[in-house]
């Protein structure tokens, strides 16, 4: 049985917990980068959404991506896992897919 976010080291714990939000805040960005902003953009020729979300999607990738490296030292991720998990939030659904399998690894005690 896996284990619980309870039986982690607190540093541990709570360094997931920052990653999974931002995972997600992420993800979420992007999904509206590609899917409304850029279109809107390029399709409809309305660059104002664009304008907005695109620096605050790289902001937030950004402190994405000090969450995960965080997260990589305190679980002791692998070069290879912390690049994947690094690289996560560039593709649109990837990082959903990421904080899944990060999190039941981690929670399992499994190396990334």
């Amino acid at each position: 049985m896996a284990a619980d976010t309870t039986t982690l080291p607190p540093r541990v714990a709570a360094a997931l917990g920052r990653y999974r939000v931002l995972a997600y805040v992420v993800g979420v960005m992007l999904l509206i980068l590609v899917a409304v902003a850029i279109p809107l953009r390029y399709a409809a020729g309305i660059p104002e959404v664009s304008k907005i979300v695109s620096p605050v999607h790289g902001f937030l990738y950004i402190v994405y991506l000090v969450t995960a490296f965080d997260l990589a030292l305190k679980a002791r991720f692998t070069g290879k896992g912390t690049v994947l998990v690094l690289l996560a939030g560039v593709i649109p659904f990837v990082s959903f897919i990421a904080e899944r399998r990060v999190t039941a690894r981690v929670r399992a005690g499994q190396p990334l």
